[in-house]
């Protein structure tokens, strides 16, 4: 099967929806800099959300994590804010809704698995014609829109430990107040293998099924 990724594809002036046509899905992940709040700054922002669109109309597979979960609320209609103070980082208990049961991807992921989620901008309503999957106290964590191969999470599906303390390291200054904060979340990590598997599972039982 071909994967389109959002980075291969991404820049900053309008592509044709059409580009997606002749692969089998597309992926599309965080952004440690970008915001979907600033579409004066990043003007790949509205043509990446219809091209979620396209994919949505075509019945083309979607997988989004954190900023491409994002892009797919505003792209449904839904609001995304942007809080500062009361942010999630590191490893976290995700819970599953009544409706993970019966889902895909979700039906045998067990309740309050354990997810990396590093983000400042959240949800905390699921866009119109979308059945909620997993959440927080805090935000919305996954959800798929209804009739359509398309799944958004908030968390990181595709980033593990190792990768977590990397990238925080490099972004420490945007996520972490100092070197204390970024040890202590370092401290408490550990793997995070229900999370990690839903990739696994997207492949298995949506492209290859």
């Amino acid at each position: 099967y071909q994967l389109a990724s959002s980075h291969e594809n991404c820049t900053y002036y309008p592509k044709p929806r059409s580009i997606i046509d002749g692969y089998d899905a597309l992926y599309v992940g965080g952004a440690s800099e970008a915001s979907v709040l600033e579409p004066e700054t990043y003007s790949f922002l509205q043509p990446s959300q219809d091209l979620l669109l396209y994919c949505i109309e075509r019945e083309i597979p979607v997988f989004a994590s954190c900023f491409g979960f994002q892009l797919a609320v505003l792209a449904l209609g839904g609001e995304v804010i942007r809080d500062r103070n009361h942010y999630e980082m590191g490893v976290m208990p995700i819970q599953i809704t009544e409706f993970a049961p019966v889902d895909k991807l979700f039906h045998d992921t067990p309740d309050n698995f354990l997810a990396i989620s590093v983000h400042q901008e959240k949800a905390i309503t699921t866009p119109a014609n979308c059945t909620t999957l997993a959440l927080t106290e805090m935000c919305i964590h996954a959800f798929k829109v209804n009739n359509k191969p398309f799944w958004a999470f908030q968390f990181h599906p595709e980033v593990d430990k190792q990768i977590l303390i990397e990238r925080l390291t490099i972004y420490k200054k945007k996520y972490t107040k100092d070197d204390g904060h970024l040890q202590e979340v370092i401290d408490n990590a550990v793997e995070t293998p229900e999370s990690n598997l839903l990739i696994k599972k997207f492949v298995d039982r949506v492209l290859l099924a």
